[in-house]
């Protein structure tokens, strides 16, 4: 009697050991499943499969999207033959990012085939360019965490486009480290954000590129010059002043950092900014002259911190910094008679 029950319990205790080994064995595989996007559990990733024009949006749109959400797209070409295009539209805003960088809410753009982001955007402002797959899959990201929802939100367009027709390149087929100065510079001047810029530079390591640009380093940064606005006192007596305000006068220029500062080996972005400079007709001089034009009076000295890049020895690419520039600016203005402004 006793080794039959010490048979039966032996039996329970080995089947149970399998059912708990068999549980642990399956929440692993469940858990490595939730790693593979990354963000998203696969097994919630949604599949939609394009054949004409549709749209992604976030839940809710265009109102405020809920907190704590990933959800993942993969949009799929039933032609094989096709590419997918990406379009977003102008009501886009998410929650803001910090020091530059979308860390918190975000839509993120990824090719399937070899996990190549291809964006990841924030805030409100720029609204994002078209983005276009290599093959005929691209997937789209969307996490929000659990503070500060924003709206709308996003809405992106997606359509067809033949897998043969040239997707549209950069300025050069040579990778940026090889590109002249002159080139690269034409590049950079088209680009709306420093994000895009340092992404055209190094789309591997971008994010890592923007993260150091903002570092504290042992030189001092930021004499960062704010435009100062001169408010207008109304007087309806005297007309005559209105004259002199608006006829020579500090008024904005934009002016070209490479030639202004005669730095031909070197790329700022922004390319150009505003300066104060004196403007403006002298047809009523108090001189008695024939040539009279507006000049400086006062001119003062002023920083505006840009990025700036310069070629490494070597042919190693491009060092890319954050630096002030001194640029010129017109504080007052007179006219006066050609002959006397010279010296």
């Amino acid at each position: 009697m006793i080794p039959s029950l010490l048979f039966l319990l032996l039996s329970s205790l080995q089947q149970h050991g399998s059912e708990a080994e068999s549980s642990l064995s399956n929440t692993f595989q469940l858990s490595s499943m939730k790693e593979q996007n990354g963000v998203q559990d696969s097994q919630h990733e949604k599949i939609i499969t394009v054949s004409g024009d549709g749209v992604v949006h976030s839940p809710e749109f265009p109102r405020a999207y809920p907190r704590n959400k990933v959800l993942v797209w993969r949009l799929i070409a039933v032609d094989e033959g096709m590419r997918i295009q990406l379009t977003f539209d102008e009501r886009f805003g998410l929650e803001d990012p910090e020091d530059g960088i979308c860390k918190y809410d975000f839509v993120e753009i990824e090719e399937p085939a070899d996990g190549t982001i291809l964006g990841r955007w924030c805030g409100s402002k720029p609204i994002p360019g078209k983005q276009v797959s290599k093959g005929n899959q691209i997937r789209i990201h969307f996490i929000s965490d659990e503070y500060f929802p924003s709206e709308p939100g996003f809405c992106i367009h997606y359509s067809l486009l033949p897998l043969n027709l040239p997707e549209p390149e950069g300025p050069s087929m040579l990778p940026p480290s090889l590109q002249s100065v002159d080139f690269l510079n034409e590049a950079v001047s088209g680009f709306s954000t420093v994000e895009e810029v340092i992404k055209y530079l190094d789309p591997d390591r971008w994010r890592l590129d923007i993260e150091d640009l903002h570092k504290p380093t042992w030189h001092v940064l930021g004499k960062s010059f704010i435009h100062s606005r001169k408010s207008r006192v109304v007087d309806l007596n005297l007309l005559k002043e209105e004259v002199r305000l608006y006829s020579c006068t500090p008024r904005n220029f934009s002016v070209s950092l490479r030639e202004e500062l005669k730095r031909t080996d070197t790329i700022f972005w922004p390319n150009c900014l505003l300066v104060k400079r004196c403007g403006g007709n002298c047809a009523c001089c108090v001189h008695s002259c024939h040539d009279c034009q507006c000049v400086p009076t006062k001119v003062t000295k002023k920083y505006h911190e840009v990025l700036q890049l310069r070629h490494r020895s070597g042919g190693r690419g491009w060092q890319k910094s954050m630096t002030d520039v001194p640029l010129e600016h017109h504080e007052e203005c007179e006219c006066v008679c050609k002959g006397n402004s010279d010296g």
